[in-house]
Protein backbone atom coordinates (compact mmCIF):
# COMPACT_ATOMS: atom_id res chain seq x y z
CA UNK A 1 0.00 0.00 0.00
CA UNK A 2 1.60 3.13 -1.00
CA UNK A 3 -0.52 5.52 0.63
CA UNK A 4 -3.77 4.37 2.61
CA UNK A 5 -5.24 7.16 3.83
CA UNK A 6 -5.92 10.42 1.77
CA UNK A 7 -4.98 13.94 3.44
CA UNK A 8 -7.66 15.63 2.02
CA UNK A 9 -8.60 19.11 3.50
CA UNK A 10 -13.01 18.79 3.72
CA UNK A 11 -13.78 15.33 3.79
CA UNK A 12 -13.52 13.18 6.28
CA UNK A 13 -11.90 9.24 7.32
CA UNK A 14 -11.44 8.86 3.06
CA UNK A 15 -9.16 6.31 2.56
CA UNK A 16 -8.26 2.86 0.48
CA UNK A 17 -9.80 0.00 2.26
CA UNK A 18 -8.13 -2.66 0.00
CA UNK A 19 -4.36 -3.99 0.57
CA UNK A 20 -5.26 -6.48 3.44
CA UNK A 21 -4.33 -10.29 2.87
CA UNK A 22 -6.92 -12.91 2.25
CA UNK A 23 -7.44 -16.26 3.20
CA UNK A 24 -8.21 -16.79 -0.35
CA UNK A 25 -4.33 -15.99 -1.60
CA UNK A 26 -3.02 -12.79 -2.14
CA UNK A 27 -4.21 -9.57 -0.92
CA UNK A 28 -7.57 -7.13 -1.64
CA UNK A 29 -6.76 -5.14 -4.73
CA UNK A 30 -5.11 -1.68 -3.60
CA UNK A 31 -6.59 1.51 -5.51
CA UNK A 32 -10.19 0.16 -6.30
CA UNK A 33 -12.04 0.01 -2.88
CA UNK A 34 -12.26 3.68 -1.36
CA UNK A 35 -14.28 4.71 1.52
CA UNK A 36 -15.04 8.33 2.91
CA UNK A 37 -17.86 10.89 5.02
CA UNK A 38 -19.53 12.44 2.85
CA UNK A 39 -18.46 15.56 0.37
CA UNK A 40 -20.65 18.41 0.93
CA UNK A 41 -17.41 20.25 2.29
CA UNK A 42 -15.18 19.03 -0.50
CA UNK A 43 -12.23 21.90 -1.03
CA UNK A 44 -11.26 22.50 -4.88
CA UNK A 45 -8.18 20.39 -4.00
CA UNK A 46 -10.05 17.22 -2.74
CA UNK A 47 -12.49 17.32 -5.90
CA UNK A 48 -9.36 17.34 -7.89
CA UNK A 49 -7.56 14.16 -5.40
CA UNK A 50 -10.97 12.31 -5.77
CA UNK A 51 -11.13 12.76 -9.72
CA UNK A 52 -8.01 11.45 -10.22
CA UNK A 53 -9.14 8.18 -8.28
CA UNK A 54 -11.15 7.69 -11.66
CA UNK A 55 -14.27 6.39 -9.94
CA UNK A 56 -16.66 3.81 -11.63
CA UNK A 57 -19.34 3.85 -8.84
CA UNK A 58 -20.19 5.73 -5.88
CA UNK A 59 -22.44 3.47 -3.09
CA UNK A 60 -24.21 6.95 -0.76
CA UNK A 61 -25.80 5.39 1.92
CA UNK A 62 -26.92 8.04 3.13
CA UNK A 63 -31.35 8.72 2.97
CA UNK A 64 -33.20 11.27 1.14
CA UNK A 65 -33.12 14.07 4.02
CA UNK A 66 -29.31 13.45 4.67
CA UNK A 67 -28.68 14.01 1.44
CA UNK A 68 -30.57 16.70 1.05
CA UNK A 69 -29.00 18.50 3.70
CA UNK A 70 -25.99 18.11 2.74
CA UNK A 71 -25.40 17.61 -1.13
CA UNK A 72 -22.31 16.08 -2.10
CA UNK A 73 -19.79 18.20 -3.87
CA UNK A 74 -18.58 16.51 -7.39
CA UNK A 75 -15.34 17.80 -9.35
CA UNK A 76 -15.20 18.57 -13.10
CA UNK A 77 -14.09 15.05 -13.95
CA UNK A 78 -16.36 13.36 -12.05
CA UNK A 79 -18.15 10.50 -13.76
CA UNK A 80 -18.96 8.09 -11.47
CA UNK A 81 -22.42 6.09 -11.32
CA UNK A 82 -23.96 7.21 -7.79
CA UNK A 83 -26.32 4.72 -6.04
CA UNK A 84 -28.77 6.44 -3.54
CA UNK A 85 -31.74 4.70 -1.60
CA UNK A 86 -35.24 6.72 -2.03
CA UNK A 87 -36.70 7.18 1.48
CA UNK A 88 -34.40 6.98 4.42
CA UNK A 89 -31.63 4.61 5.57
CA UNK A 90 -31.46 5.37 8.99
CA UNK A 91 -33.58 8.59 9.72
CA UNK A 92 -30.45 10.36 11.48
CA UNK A 93 -26.93 9.24 11.01
CA UNK A 94 -26.16 6.75 13.76
CA UNK A 95 -24.18 9.48 16.03
CA UNK A 96 -26.78 12.08 16.05
CA UNK A 97 -29.14 9.00 16.53
CA UNK A 98 -27.33 8.08 19.69
CA UNK A 99 -26.86 11.32 20.26
CA UNK A 100 -30.42 11.78 21.45
CA UNK A 101 -30.01 9.34 24.24
CA UNK A 102 -26.73 10.15 25.17
CA UNK A 103 -26.30 12.12 28.69
CA UNK A 104 -22.77 11.84 28.81
CA UNK A 105 -19.81 9.08 27.58
CA UNK A 106 -21.23 6.38 28.95
CA UNK A 107 -24.35 6.53 27.98
CA UNK A 108 -23.41 7.62 24.69
CA UNK A 109 -21.61 4.22 24.15
CA UNK A 110 -24.49 2.56 25.11
CA UNK A 111 -26.71 4.14 22.58
CA UNK A 112 -24.20 3.14 20.06
CA UNK A 113 -23.91 -0.69 20.96
CA UNK A 114 -27.76 -0.87 20.85
CA UNK A 115 -27.52 1.02 17.15
CA UNK A 116 -24.78 -1.58 16.09
CA UNK A 117 -27.02 -4.59 17.44
CA UNK A 118 -29.99 -3.62 15.37
CA UNK A 119 -28.25 -2.37 12.35
CA UNK A 120 -27.49 -5.68 10.65
CA UNK A 121 -31.59 -6.14 9.93
CA UNK A 122 -32.59 -2.65 9.92
CA UNK A 123 -35.29 -3.01 7.23
CA UNK A 124 -34.31 1.16 6.20
CA UNK A 125 -31.00 0.00 6.06
CA UNK A 126 -31.16 -3.14 3.63
CA UNK A 127 -31.58 -2.10 0.48
CA UNK A 128 -28.16 0.14 0.27
CA UNK A 129 -26.40 -2.71 1.95
CA UNK A 130 -27.57 -4.93 -1.02
CA UNK A 131 -27.06 -2.39 -3.36
CA UNK A 132 -23.68 -2.07 -1.98
CA UNK A 133 -22.63 -5.59 -2.82
CA UNK A 134 -24.56 -5.42 -6.45
CA UNK A 135 -23.13 -2.48 -7.44
CA UNK A 136 -19.29 -3.57 -6.76
CA UNK A 137 -20.26 -7.26 -8.26
CA UNK A 138 -20.29 -5.78 -11.57
CA UNK A 139 -16.46 -4.83 -11.27
CA UNK A 140 -16.75 -1.94 -13.30
CA UNK A 141 -13.73 -0.13 -11.63
CA UNK A 142 -12.88 1.74 -8.94
CA UNK A 143 -15.77 2.54 -6.10
CA UNK A 144 -16.11 4.48 -3.10
CA UNK A 145 -18.43 3.92 -0.27
CA UNK A 146 -19.72 6.48 2.09
CA UNK A 147 -22.66 7.85 5.01
CA UNK A 148 -22.58 10.74 6.64
CA UNK A 149 -19.69 9.78 8.77
CA UNK A 150 -17.88 7.24 6.87
CA UNK A 151 -17.93 5.27 10.26
CA UNK A 152 -20.61 3.18 10.98
CA UNK A 153 -23.01 2.00 8.20
CA UNK A 154 -19.78 2.70 5.88
CA UNK A 155 -17.72 0.26 8.60
CA UNK A 156 -20.30 -2.31 8.50
CA UNK A 157 -20.65 -2.66 5.25
CA UNK A 158 -17.00 -2.70 4.24
CA UNK A 159 -16.69 -5.28 7.33
CA UNK A 160 -19.21 -7.49 5.31
CA UNK A 161 -17.42 -7.12 2.11
CA UNK A 162 -13.83 -7.39 3.99
CA UNK A 163 -15.56 -11.29 5.28
CA UNK A 164 -16.47 -11.92 1.85
CA UNK A 165 -13.15 -11.27 0.32
CA UNK A 166 -11.26 -13.31 3.47
CA UNK A 167 -9.75 -10.99 5.47
CA UNK A 168 -9.06 -12.05 8.60
CA UNK A 169 -10.76 -10.50 11.35
CA UNK A 170 -7.66 -8.61 13.27
CA UNK A 171 -7.19 -6.66 9.82
CA UNK A 172 -11.45 -6.06 9.64
CA UNK A 173 -11.42 -4.32 13.12
CA UNK A 174 -8.19 -2.45 12.18
CA UNK A 175 -9.44 -0.97 9.52
CA UNK A 176 -12.84 -0.28 11.40
CA UNK A 177 -10.79 1.46 13.94
CA UNK A 178 -8.67 3.41 11.30
CA UNK A 179 -11.26 6.18 11.66
CA UNK A 180 -10.15 7.36 15.02
CA UNK A 181 -6.75 7.92 13.53
CA UNK A 182 -7.86 8.41 9.76
CA UNK A 183 -6.95 11.81 8.66
CA UNK A 184 -8.05 15.28 10.14
CA UNK A 185 -9.41 13.78 13.63
CA UNK A 186 -9.90 17.04 15.49
CA UNK A 187 -11.77 18.92 12.21
CA UNK A 188 -13.64 15.50 12.14
CA UNK A 189 -14.89 15.60 15.54
CA UNK A 190 -15.25 19.55 15.58
CA UNK A 191 -17.66 19.16 12.45
CA UNK A 192 -19.27 16.74 14.10
CA UNK A 193 -19.66 18.67 17.51
CA UNK A 194 -21.46 21.52 15.40
CA UNK A 195 -23.93 19.06 13.91
CA UNK A 196 -24.67 17.35 17.33
CA UNK A 197 -25.13 20.50 19.36
CA UNK A 198 -27.36 22.45 17.04
CA UNK A 199 -29.98 19.65 17.36
CA UNK A 200 -29.60 18.63 20.97
CA UNK A 201 -27.80 21.82 22.66
CA UNK A 202 -24.96 21.67 25.07
CA UNK A 203 -23.08 18.06 24.79
CA UNK A 204 -19.56 17.90 26.60
CA UNK A 205 -16.41 17.35 24.52
CA UNK A 206 -15.73 13.31 25.97
CA UNK A 207 -19.33 12.51 25.10
CA UNK A 208 -18.90 13.82 21.50
CA UNK A 209 -15.93 11.95 21.17
CA UNK A 210 -17.55 8.58 22.20
CA UNK A 211 -20.20 9.73 19.17
CA UNK A 212 -17.50 10.87 16.14
CA UNK A 213 -16.03 7.91 17.04
CA UNK A 214 -15.67 3.60 17.06
CA UNK A 215 -14.88 1.11 19.43
CA UNK A 216 -14.40 -2.92 18.50
CA UNK A 217 -17.44 -3.66 21.02
CA UNK A 218 -19.47 -1.68 18.31
CA UNK A 219 -18.76 -4.39 15.50
CA UNK A 220 -18.64 -7.01 18.06
CA UNK A 221 -22.10 -5.78 19.02
CA UNK A 222 -23.40 -6.28 15.08
CA UNK A 223 -21.33 -9.67 14.72
CA UNK A 224 -23.20 -11.02 17.71
CA UNK A 225 -26.80 -9.73 16.47
CA UNK A 226 -25.83 -11.89 13.44
CA UNK A 227 -24.91 -15.04 14.78
CA UNK A 228 -28.19 -14.82 17.08
CA UNK A 229 -30.95 -13.67 14.35
CA UNK A 230 -28.90 -16.16 11.43
CA UNK A 231 -25.98 -18.59 12.83
CA UNK A 232 -23.58 -17.40 11.45
CA UNK A 233 -21.98 -14.47 8.80
CA UNK A 234 -21.90 -16.73 5.77
CA UNK A 235 -26.00 -17.66 6.86
CA UNK A 236 -26.74 -13.33 7.24
CA UNK A 237 -24.96 -12.78 3.36
CA UNK A 238 -27.00 -15.78 1.98
CA UNK A 239 -30.42 -15.19 3.68
CA UNK A 240 -30.34 -11.12 4.00
CA UNK A 241 -28.10 -9.81 1.72
CA UNK A 242 -28.94 -12.12 -0.75
CA UNK A 243 -24.98 -12.68 -1.56
CA UNK A 244 -24.56 -16.07 -2.47
CA UNK A 245 -22.10 -18.04 -3.46
CA UNK A 246 -21.39 -17.41 -7.14
CA UNK A 247 -21.83 -13.32 -5.88
CA UNK A 248 -18.68 -13.98 -3.36
CA UNK A 249 -16.87 -15.74 -5.72
CA UNK A 250 -17.82 -12.87 -8.16
CA UNK A 251 -16.29 -10.50 -5.76
CA UNK A 252 -13.43 -12.17 -5.27
CA UNK A 253 -12.62 -12.53 -8.85
CA UNK A 254 -12.50 -8.96 -9.28
CA UNK A 255 -10.99 -7.62 -5.76
CA UNK A 256 -8.64 -10.39 -4.91
CA UNK A 257 -4.77 -10.31 -6.21
CA UNK A 258 -2.49 -13.29 -5.56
Amino acid sequence: MKQRVLPLEGIHNFRDYGGYASSFGGQVKPGLLWRSAQHSQASESDLTQVDALGLATVIDLRGDSEREANPCRRGPGFTAQVFVNSGETAGLAPHLEAAAAALDAQSAKRALLGYYRHMPHRENLLPMIRCYFLALARGEGPSLVHCVAGKDRTGFAVAMLHYVLGVHRDDILADYELTNQAGNIEARIADGAAHIRARYGAIDDATVRVLMGVDPEFLAASFAAIDEANGDIDSYLDEVLGVDQAMREKLRAHYLEV
